[in-house]
């Protein structure tokens, strides 16, 4: 492999050392999600070495998001660009070594299956657990270890799901949590120490995962950096489980063909139209759009402002609409600009 003296300081510790390394660098890797969790975890294996990693993320970047998202800065949210899109422009500048691809999309059922089939590791940087659930189906079903972490406020956790050896999240959490029952981001607040702790530690356990060593974790581990607290938590398979144990994947089955989801937090919904594989012309409809509201656009996205919605379009036939919670409102508005 060349280029190894750029991870000297790594393949000096004796568990990776120079053949370890070489492995990390045939290493395929997914990242479902590009905020905090996703910019850390990329950040940490695209400099550790890993040769392939795939970003995946459905949004786009907002000034909030500064405060704990690495890889952005003013000039990505200047130039309107997709997470996904900035995480790995950023990243080619760090390591122009590690294979890196970008997909703005919104991972559900229709694609999730091929793309986990692909890699060798599933990162979870979401900010929900329908998704969660999903990955969670997919990756048992395909025997593809992956690894489930969350932050809010000063707490998080994260925990290491390995098909077949320990325990996996329908047996941690046999039910979805209820809208409104956990605290999110946008209503407890998050700090960027805790965003940091949680990616160290995630990011660890997949080099370890992918070097297939025996110091990998099979427990849950959970900290608090505000109130300097932590905890490893022993979570053991349930055979009653209906994904790991009965290998029935309700998620896979049921979200194919979900349209809309609401934004916790955002006041805003997500719109998905067309059929599986559509595309949209974004210079075909900036022209339609632009004697009725603002438009904005680059090869990524449309930007389109009317009344008081604001409605950033994808190429995918997706819409993020601002300016409202309720999906009936949201599809209602994504039908009459864009089309059904």
């Amino acid at each position: 492999m060349a280029g190894l003296e750029r991870y000297s300081r790594q393949t000096l510790f004796p568990p990776i050392g120079r053949a370890g390394q070489e492995r990390l660098g045939e290493a395929s890797v997914a990242i479902i999600g590009c905020g905090a969790l996703g910019t850390g975890l990329a950040n940490h294996l695209c400099r550790a070495g890993v040769g392939r990693l795939l970003i995946a993320d459905r949004d786009y970047i907002e000034l909030n998001n500064l405060q704990r998202q690495i890889l952005f800065d003013e000039e990505d949210i200047a130039q309107h660009f997709p997470k996904a899109v900035a995480a790995v422009n950023r990243l080619r500048r760090v390591n122009s070594e590690v294979r890196l691809e970008a997909l703005v999309e919104d991972i559900n059922a229709d694609g999730v299956e091929s793309l986990v089939k692909e890699v060798d590791l599933v990162l979870d940087a979401t900010d929900n657990f329908e998704t969660r659930y999903l990955l969670n189906d997919a990756c048992v079903k395909h025997a593809r270890p992956w690894i489930y972490s969350g932050v809010v406020a000063s707490y998080g956790v994260t925990m290491n799901i390995l098909p077949g050896d320990t325990a996996c999240l329908r047996c941690v959490f046999p039910e979805m949590p209820q809208p409104g029952t956990t605290a999110t981001c946008d209503t407890a607040g998050v700090l960027n120490g805790i965003v940091a702790a949680i990616t160290g530690i995630a990011a660890t356990e997949a080099l370890k995962i992918l070097l297939k060593s025996e110091k990998v974790s099979r427990e849950m581990f959970w900290m608090d950096v505000w109130e300097n607290t932590s905890e490893r938590i022993e979570l053991p398979r349930q055979p009653e489980c209906p994904v790991c144990g009965q290998h029935t994947y309700e998620f896979l089955d049921t979200l194919d063909g979900t349209r809309s989801t609401s934004l916790c937090g955002r006041n805003a919904v997500q719109v998905r139209g067309g059929r599986r594989g559509d595309r949209l012309d974004l210079v075909a409809l900036a022209e339609r759009l632009s004697p009725v509201g603002q438009v904005t656009r680059n090869e990524f996205l449309l930007r389109f402002l009317v009344d008081d919605y604001e409605l950033t379009i994808f190429p995918d036939a997706r819409a993020i609409i601002k300016g409202t919670d309720d999906e009936q409102v949201a599809r209602s508005i994504y039908a009459r600009y864009i089309g059904a």
